[in-house]
């Protein structure tokens, strides 16, 4: 037996997620971040499972665009996201990219050949779980915007295991 639970709603936007014997309600808000575009970048995320805190960080990642750092960001995010959950949990991701969440969600085609190819990896990655995108506002999202310009600024590197993961793809 399934039942809708309403996650999040701001104006437009209304996560609903189905629950399938789901354990466990997951929370990812990712932001990327590119000084010039392109130019030095970074990603962030923060992962919460309810309202607690379990993972957050922030990475450089080289020079990018803004909108190949919203999709790094997203990767990094679901990448770790996939440690802590179990594949009968929910995911519900937020970002502040109109353009990845349309994307994601089937409203805009992806014309750009790198985009294409983190589409493809976070569709993949996702695969199996129960997910949602929903676009938020700046200012609901300004822990992921924080730890991406930490990771600007520290130059703090990807991991390995997901750096060896994204060649895969490249």
């Amino acid at each position: 037996m399934s039942r809708q639970l309403n996650l999040f709603t701001q104006n437009d936007c209304s996560v609903k997620v189905e629950l399938c014997n789901a354990s466990s309600i997951w929370k990812l808000y990712t932001d990327g971040a590119s000084r010039c575009n392109p130019g030095p970048s970074g990603i962030g995320f923060s992962l919460l499972e309810g309202d607690n805190v379990v993972c957050e960080q922030g990475f450089f990642v080289g020079t990018k665009t803004n909108n190949q750092a919203e999709y790094m960001a997203l990767l990094v995010g679901i990448f770790f996201a996939k440690e802590f959950m179990q594949q009968s949990d929910t995911l519900a991701i937020f970002a502040d990219s109109q353009l990845l969440i349309r994307q994601m969600n089937g409203q805009y085609r992806v014309r750009d050949p790198q985009l294409q190819i983190m589409q493809k990896m976070a569709k993949d990655l996702l695969s199996g779980y129960n997910y949602s995108f929903c676009h938020i506002y700046r200012d609901k999202n300004c822990r992921a915007d924080e730890l991406a310009n930490r990771g600007i600024d520290k130059k703090i590197p990807l991991p390995k295991k997901f750096v060896d993961l994204f060649s895969q793809y490249t």
